[in-house]
């Protein structure tokens, strides 16, 4: 048995979803959800093998769902006209469909990925061996989510986990970053919070004249700056307004001088 989820936050979109699988017995829609945060826990119940996804939904979107998922499944994306959306779904080979889809788009897509699924599955005599759908629509998802990142409509929060609950930061609420092994730390007015991502993604899909990368272990908000003094050598110390102290390096001090007009 092959399970599925279907997360979308229209009825009847889940409802035509569910009676275009009639015509596959050999999968089973486990779950249905209505939005992001249902979708996680659905996930991390079940285990599916294969996910139907919308994009747009309220609280979080589909892609700040997949991030929050530590292996996530193959998904088939389900969308609303989204010209960046697509051009990542098509950029990493990821299959979609476009709304309204009949049975013939939809039976394109499920079929492409059964095809790969049985592969895998049932390889025949003398076949090199395949990576398997696990690991390789992880790694799919993973690049597509890197592309997805830099939509404008993804630069304005950053989503996190945190004991079991899920956060949503709008950008302007982050005073600074900060390198923590595999993490980046948040700090905001509520606390800090660890995100599964790098220094140098949050530097690419930040406002860079809002943020700075003042360090290799530290971007700084510049709203949050109430003045910069002198330290060691050719270094200086940025105080922020909760009183913080953010190092700032011989060319972070070059960067955040021509982002704050000094």
């Amino acid at each position: 048995m092959i399970k599925a989820i279907i997360i979308d936050d229209e009825p009847l979109a889940r409802m035509i979803v569910q009676e275009y699988l009639q015509s596959y017995p050999e999968i089973t829609v486990v779950q249905e959800c209505g939005d992001g945060f249902e979708g996680i826990k659905a996930i991390q119940q079940h285990r599916p093998e294969l996910i139907f996804l919308d994009i747009q939904m309220p609280k979080i979107n589909g892609f700040e769902m997949l991030e929050l998922v530590e292996e996530p499944p193959a998904v088939i994306f389900t969308t609303a006209f989204d010209e960046y959306a697509i051009r990542a779904f098509e950029n990493h080979a990821v299959d979609y469909l476009l709304k309204p889809f009949n049975k013939q788009r939809f039976d394109k897509a499920v079929r492409k990925w059964l095809d790969q699924y049985m592969a895998v599955q049932a390889p025949m005599p003398g076949d090199a061996p395949v990576e398997s759908t696990t690991v390789s629509s992880g790694n799919k998802t993973r690049e597509l989510l890197e592309t997805a990142s830099h939509s404008p409509s993804q630069q304005q929060r950053v989503v996190v986990k945190t004991g079991g609950k899920i956060k949503i930061i709008p950008v302007e609420d982050i005073h600074y970053l900060e390198a923590s092994d595999d993490y980046v730390k948040i700090h905001t007015h509520n606390g800090a919070f660890l995100k599964n991502k790098t220094m140098n993604y949050f530097e690419q899909v930040l406002d860079p004249s809002q943020f700075v990368r003042t360090h290799r272990s530290y971007i700084l908000n510049v709203q949050q700056v109430t003045r910069i003094d002198p330290y060691e050598k050719d270094s200086h110390l940025c105080i922020l307004q909760s009183g913080a102290s953010v190092p700032v390096s011989k060319s972070g001090y070059v960067k955040l001088k021509a982002v704050l007009g000094l």
